[in-house]
């Protein structure tokens, strides 16, 4: 059965506003980063830059941290949890960043005729390369399930000589 995406804001109630102005400033700090560079070594070179998941590092932290939090009011210890919201955080980073790489690349090709119409261009192939990645994502990770339901090895196991 295929589970539809959706958005919960819930998890926005778990945040203490330090938190928020945490991230706030460190995206702020990589957007000038990127401007920095842009202006010293040009904008192709910078956009690259403003591409990158500016806010993934305090992200990361603050679901480990709530996570750990939401455990041990549980009476859990929550650290192997915690871990494993922040890989799936990172994962997500990881599939969008592949998504932004297409939306660059698409602009900078189609820029030249039109910006319009390479903006429209590069979100087509934003939402495209995305889309495509989450399920190449959920196939193989509901394939190694299967696998390992099944009992046999993920990998032939090779003969000694």
């Amino acid at each position: 059965m295929t589970t539809p995406i959706r958005m919960s804001l819930s998890s926005l109630r778990e945040g203490r506003w330090y938190e928020y102005i945490i991230r706030l400033v460190l995206g702020g700090a990589a957007t000038v980063f990127a401007g920095l560079v842009s202006s010293r070594f040009g904008a192709s070179v910078g956009g690259l830059f403003l591409a990158l998941p500016a806010i993934f590092c305090a992200s990361a932290t603050l679901i480990e941290k709530h996570e750990i939090r939401r455990k041990r009011e549980a009476g859990l210890s929550g650290e192997r949890r915690a871990q494993m919201a922040a890989a799936l955080d990172s994962a997500g980073a990881a599939l969008g960043s592949g998504g932004m790489f297409a939306f660059a690349l698409v602009f900078w090709l189609t820029v030249q005729s039109s910006v319009i119409g390479a903006f429209v261009a590069a979100s087509l192939a934003w939402l495209a390369v995305s889309i495509g990645a989450w399920f190449m994502r959920r196939k193989a990770r509901s394939r190694r399930v299967s696998i390992r339901e099944s009992g046999r090895p993920a990998l032939p196991r090779s003969r000694p000589f």
